[in-house]
């Protein structure tokens, strides 16, 4: 985990992604993700140039993501999927394909998607919470 002293995170990004983030960066500014409970690609984080998506009150900022751009690129989720992820580490990689909606990336022929792990039990009490405790408890039993 590297650093004893750095603040475990509740998102990464993989190297793939993190390339495209800073391809997009450079057309079209400053960017965020938001991550939806919707269905299909609904459940896909969705890339958008910084203020295009209006968050509020049913969000959660999970965080903010070092892509090599000159700023953060900060991550959100809906509060009411934060209920049911809140127990997870995301990581935002790149396939292949095209995915539908409003997502900066979909005209290159890719799309971001999530890759989840539950977080451990250091990495959630470090967050403030109990959740990586209470559902391996759920699981074992």
């Amino acid at each position: 985990m590297g650093d004893p002293e750095q603040q475990p995170s509740r998102v990464a990004v993989s190297d793939k992604a993190a390339e495209m983030i800073r391809t997009l960066r450079e057309e079209h500014g400053p960017l965020m993700f938001h991550q939806s409970g919707g269905c299909c690609d609904g459940s896909s984080p969705m890339c958008f140039a910084q203020g295009d998506f209006i968050t509020g009150d049913a969000d959660v900022l999970l965080g903010q993501l070092d892509a090599g751009t000159p700023e953060p690129v900060d991550v959100w989720m809906s509060r009411e999927q934060f209920a049911y992820w809140k127990h997870t580490h995301l990581t935002i990689d790149l396939v292949p394909g095209r995915g539908a909606g409003f997502s900066l990336e979909s005209p290159n022929g890719v799309r971001f998607l999530i890759r989840s792990r539950l977080l451990t039990d250091d990495e959630d009490a470090a967050l403030g919470g109990t959740a990586a405790a209470e559902v391996g408890a759920q699981l074992r039993a």
